[in-house]
C-alpha cells in the first residue's frame, strides 16, 4: 500500500517541482561541461545580474496575472519610461531621486490608459494591451524625436541638454550589486503582498473565479486597478535599471524582455504545486532562463540559435508542469 501511494506521489512531485528540477539539471549539466568557469563566483554574479531585469518585469507580470489579468504592453511602456527617466536626468538635469520618482509617477499615469480600456471600456486585457504596444512605441518616438536619449545628445527640440553626462550614482543602478538588490526587493515585496496580505488574497480570489469573487463582496475593479498600479511601478523600476545599464534610453530598449519575463511567470507558477502566479516561482523561472542563456553562451552556441534552444527547453518544462494536469482523471472512449 505504501509503495502504491509512493508510486502515485512521484509524478505529482515531479509536476509540482518541474521548474526547480529543470534548473538543477541545467546547473549540473553546465557545471560538468564547463567546470570552474560556470561555477565561479564571478559567473554567479553575472547570472544574477542578467536575470535581474527579467525578474523585475516578471514580478510586474505576476501581480497582473494574480487577479487573472494579462499585459502584453509592459515592455513597450517600459521603453517610454526609460525615455522619460533619461530625459528628466539629462535634458532637464533633475536630481536622481526626483528623476526616479517622476518616472514612476508618470509611468503610473500612462498606465491609466490601460486601466481605462480594461475597466471602463471592458476591452479584454490581451486585445487592449496589444493595441497599446503601438501607442507606446509612437509616444516614445514622438517624445524623443525618433531617436535615443544618451549623454551629450541634443533634445528633441534642438536645445542642448543641461546635464551632458551620467553620474556614477546613476550608472550604478544598473550594475551589481544594486540591480540584484533591487530585484530581490521587488521579489520580497510581491511575495509578502500576495501571500500575506488581505489585498493579495483578494487578487488571488479574483484570479481563481472572477464572478465568485464579485459575489463574495470583493470590489473587483478596485483590486484590478490596484494590481495595475503596482505593475506600473515595477515597469518603471525595470525601465530605470535598463536605462542605467545601457547608459542610454534606446529605441525598443526594453521590448526584448517581454517573452523571457512571461516565460518566467508561466514556468514559475507551477513551483510547489501553487498553480498560480507567485513571486518565488517567478524568481525560479527567471533563474532558469538566465542559467540557460549563460550556460549555452559558454558552450559556444551562436547567438541566433539561443532563442530556439531556450524556447525548446522552456517548452519541455511547461509540458512537464502543465500537460498532465490538463488530462481528465478518467478518460472515456467511444
Amino acid at each position: 500500500m505504501n509503495f502504491i501511494r509512493l508510486k502515485k506521489s512521484v509524478p505529482g512531485f515531479c509536476m509540482d517541482w518541474a521548474a526547480v528540477i529543470a534548473l538543477v539539471v541545467a546547473v549540473v549539466a553546465f557545471s560538468l561541461l564547463r567546470g570552474g568557469s560556470f561555477l565561479s563566483s564571478v559567473n554567479a554574479v553575472n547570472i544574477l545580474r542578467s536575470m535581474s531585469i527579467t525578474t523585475i518585469f516578471a514580478i510586474g507580470a505576476t501581480i497582473t496575472m494574480a487577479p487573472g489579468g494579462f499585459d502584453m504592453s509592459a515592455c513597450t511602456l517600459a521603453t517610454v519610461s526609460s525615455f522619460l527617466f533619461a530625459s528628466l536626468f539629462l535634458w532637464f538635469a533633475l536630481p536622481l531621486w526626483l528623476s526616479v520618482i517622476l518616472t514612476v509617477v508618470l509611468t503610473m499615469g500612462l498606465y491609466l490608459l490601460t486601466m481605462f480600456l480594461i475597466l471602463v471600456c471592458c476591452v479584454p486585457d490581451m486585445l487592449a494591451t496589444c493595441a497599446l504596444m503601438f501607442v507606446h512605441q509612437g509616444l516614445g518616438l514622438w517624445w524623443t524625436g525618433g531617436g535615443a536619449v544618451s549623454a551629450g545628445m541634443p533634445t528633441s527640440w534642438g536645445a542642448a541638454p543641461i546635464r551632458t553626462s551620467w553620474t556614477e550614482t546613476a550608472l550604478s543602478i544598473g550594475a551589481s550589486p544594486w540591480c540584484i538588490l533591487i530585484m530581490l526587493s521587488c521579489v520580497a515585496f510581491a511575495f509578502v503582498f500576495l501571500q500575506y496580505t488581505r489585498h493579495g488574497r483578494c487578487l488571488y480570489a479574483m484570479g481563481g473565479n472572477h464572478i465568485a469573487a464579485a459575489y463574495s463582496g470583493i470590489p473587483v475593479k478596485k483590486y484590478r486597478f490596484l494590481a495595475g498600479m503596482l505593475t506600473a511601478v515595477m515597469i518603471a523600476v525595470a525601465a530605470i535599471v535598463v536605462c542605467s545599464r545601457n547608459s542610454a534610453a534606446q529605441i525598443s530598449g526594453c521590448d526584448s524582455y517581454l517573452m523571457p519575463s512571461l516565460a518566467a511567470v508561466f514556468v514559475g507558477r507551477s513551483v510547489g504545486g501553487a498553480e498560480k502566479p507567485n513571486a518565488l516561482g517567478t524568481l525560479v523561472g527567471a533563474a532558469l532562463v538566465a542559467v540557460l542563456e549563460n550556460g549555452l553562451t559558454q558552450m559556444g552556441v551562436v547567438y541566433y540559435v539561443l532563442p530556439a534552444v531556450k524556447g525548446g527547453v522552456l517548452a519541455l518544462a511547461l509540458v512537464a508542469a502543465y500537460g498532465p494536469r490538463q488530462r481528465p482523471a478518467h478518460s472515456t472512449t467511444s
